[in-house]
């Protein structure tokens, strides 16, 4: 019998407080919190300064949006849409756009290890419904098949600034490893717009920044600890940037005495099964972090450093099964460990 060990919502929750460290508002400076629950995810959405509520507005009604045209499963939506095209063009946003063209690139770049057409295999092993199920190597090759993200047709119109899609008629893609890297993004680019200067929002393993705090010091992310998912290892101190976790502690579940989790290798349809617990990804653009988040996890400790070393751009921090932390050199003066049990390596 199976014996799912995922609560999600929870899950999330102790992201976002784990993720965080407690900031205090510094003199006159207001601060307004908001926590919603869109993308199967727990948010938590801060403000500051006298635009804050306005800004909260902003950024939810972001948020709640690209939910809505993002769900695969949702008959109203643009992925659904594309899912359901048979070949043929879809209209989408400059946003889809942008999440469909940052993910192709890193999916050239990676040799496939990020692949937004495996859908089919996601939804197999029942990480879409939560009704958890092992597949057979026969359902997984059936699946596989189906993968098309090279065939992808993505097409501007610069005089009407809109873009179309299509895919092969029977690939179905989904926007689960870079929707929320994009949102968080659209989201502090929405408080920007509302007159806010400083805020950060959480979206579930997307932490991503506005300005620094209120008293001008930068922000103190908290990295949670893969192997005690209700403390963190180390701290990281970013100015406005995004940092993005891919973790196998995330999402999972166990059937007959085996775990299975969420990350997925494009390959072979099974779990990604390399040394690594997490993999966080700091990067000024939330949408490419998010991306590059599953892609370096699919890729392994060797060839995500190789990655990083080859297109630089981003910085990184690696921990895997040997209780080791490995960080890229652009974060000596930025991580702090935290927790003694972990070794730390800062490599070139």
């Amino acid at each position: 019998m199976k014996h799912i060990k995922t609560c999600y919502k929870l899950l999330c929750a102790l992201l976002c407080a784990a993720m965080i460290l407690p900031l205090a508002a510094c003199g006159e400076t207001k601060e307004s919190q908001r926590e919603i629950f869109a993308m199967d995810t727990v948010m938590t959405l801060t403000a500051y300064g006298n635009s804050r509520e306005a800004g909260l507005d902003a950024a939810q009604s972001v948020i709640l949006s690209m939910d809505s045209i993002l769900d695969p499963e949702l008959d109203t939506s643009i992925t659904y849409a594309i899912n359901n095209a048979q070949g043929a063009n879809v209209s989408i946003t400059a946003q889809v756009a942008k999440m469909l063209s940052t993910a192709k690139d890193v999916y050239d770049k990676s040799g496939g290890a990020l692949d937004l057409s495996l859908y089919p295999v996601i939804k197999r092993w029942g990480f879409v419904d939560g009704h958890y199920y092992v597949p057979t190597d026969e359902e997984l090759s059936q699946d596989l098949s189906l993968k098309a993200f090279d065939k992808m047709a993505l097409t501007s119109f610069p005089s009407s600034g809109s873009y179309a899609v299509s895919f092969p008629a029977g690939t179905q893609i989904s926007f689960a490893s870079v929707g929320k890297g994009c949102a968080a993004e659209n989201a502090i680019d929405a408080m920007r717009q509302a007159g806010v200067t400083s805020g950060i929002v959480s979206l579930g393993g997307n932490v991503q920044t506005l300005g620094k705090k209120p008293n001008g010091d930068n922000w103190n992310i908290a990295i949670q600890d893969p192997n005690n998912t209700s403390s963190f290892l180390g701290v990281i101190s970013v100015g406005e940037t995004a940092v993005v976790t891919s973790g196998t502690y995330q999402r999972y579940f166990t059937s007959n005495g085996k775990t299975y989790h969420h990350l997925i290798n494009p390959k072979s349809g099974y779990p990604v099964s390399n040394s690594l617990l997490s993999v966080t990804v700091i990067c000024d653009d939330g949408t490419l972090a998010d991306c590059l988040s599953t892609a370096m996890f699919v890729l392994g400790q060797t060839n995500a450093l190789n990655y990083w070393r080859n297109y630089g751009g981003f910085e990184m921090i690696l921990v895997n099964s040997s209780n080791e932390i490995i960080c890229t050199s652009g974060l000596i003066e930025e991580f702090t460990l935290a927790n003694k049990s972990y070794s730390l390596t800062f490599t070139e």
